[in-house]
Parts: C-alpha cells; structure tokens; sequence
C-alpha cells in the first residue's frame, strides 16, 4: 500500500509534537514539516510558495497559525494581528492549500496559563485566553461552509492546561505533547486513506466516464 503523505503547518507547538505524531501514525504515513516556525498567519501566508515545492504532494494537511498572532508584545498595541487581518489571512491560506487536492485539518490555537496575560512583554510578550478564543471563533466562523475539517485542540487542552502546559506557560510538556499529538494523528486517520493520486485518477476516470455517456 502507498504511504500517505501528510504535511504539518504550525508555529512551535507544531514543532515540539511533530516527532510524537509521525511515531504515533506509524508505517502507513510520512509525515512532513518545515523545519523553521512557521510563526504568524502572514508569515505562513507569504512563506507557502517556498514550503509546499519542498516536500511531496500532500495526501492530508494539518495546519494552524495563531498564536504569533495573538501575542502581545506592547500593551498600547493589543494583538499582533489584529483579528481581521487574521481571519483573512487564514482564508487566504486555506485558499492556497485547496490548490494541493489534499484533504484539510484546521487546528484552533491552543490554551496557555492564564497568568500569562500579566506579562508586560515584549520578551515574552502576554497572552490571553479571551483573545485566543475570539481567533478561533473568527476562523472557525470564516471556514464554516468550506471544505476543511477542524481539530479542536483548544478545547482539548483548556480544562487541564495547567496540567499540560510546561513552566514557560505556552508551551507543552511532555504530557501536552502525548495529548496533542494523539488529537493529530486521530484527525490524520479520519481522514481515511485515499491519496491525492488516487483522487486525481478517480477525477480522471469520472471525467472520461462523462465523456463516454455523452
């Protein structure tokens, strides 16, 4: 049987659990990531025409971006991004990774402590919770009639974050990073185990199909 190719877009929290989902997924799928920080919504935006010619064509994407995003670096400033300029950041991503044919997971942004949001910043700036939730809300209000599956991890998290969240407050520890990638590599496997060639060729056998019946 093929392998499955999946991809994984994500800041840090992508990174610190990338290895535990490959493991946790096994033989039947390679699993793909940049090895930089994918950091903010922009970033990713801009940097998608440089990462996607890298690796093989995607079968499954699981992608986020947020949390650069609703970082707080200066008090008098609010948010990074502000959340218009986010939401349609991720539309215009999520527009991109359609142009792949692979099936889409979009992962909300995860949970820190909430003592996190007294920081001053900018070295480590604050996050809240309240403002977390609202991107994901905004995001997930964008994507509703689209094509994409969602991956709540925040929601996963947020009862026991204390629990999974190591001493830097945004980061997991290595129960986080267990929970987490288990969430993924289940999303991965609802999926189903259609590749992306095996989706062009049944295009292409329904395409001569009508053709035939014309």
């Amino acid at each position: 049987m093929k392998k499955i190719n999946v991809l994984l877009l994500g800041d840090s929290i992508r990174m610190f659990y990338r290895e535990a989902v490959a493991k946790e997924l096994g033989e039947e799928y390679r699993v793909y990531s940049p090895d930089e920080n994918c950091r903010f919504s922009s970033y990713v935006l801009n940097s998608l025409r440089l990462w996607l010619p890298q690796y093989p064509t995607p079968d499954i994407i699981h992608f986020n971006a947020g949390l650069w995003d609703t970082a707080v670096l200066y008090p008098e400033d609010g948010c990074f991004a502000k959340k218009e300029e986010y939401t349609e950041n991720m539309l215009k991503i999520l527009r991109e990774l359609k142009k792949s044919g692979a099936a889409l997971i979009f992962a909300t942004t995860t949970p820190v402590h909430d003592r996190k949001q007294f920081l001053n910043g900018p070295v480590p700036p604050a996050h809240s919770n309240q403002d977390i939730t609202e991107y994901n809300q905004s995001v997930l209000q964008a994507y509703k009639n689209e094509n994409v599956r969602v991956n709540d991890l925040f929601s996963l998290m947020y009862p026991e974050k204390e629990r999974y969240l190591s001493e830097d407050m945004i980061h997991p520890n290595e129960d986080g990073v267990q929970l987490l990638a288990k969430a993924v590599a289940n999303a991965v496997r609802a999926c189903g185990h259609v590749t992306n060639d095996t989706k062009q060729n049944q295009n292409r056998t329904a395409a001569q199909s009508e053709k035939t019946v014309q």
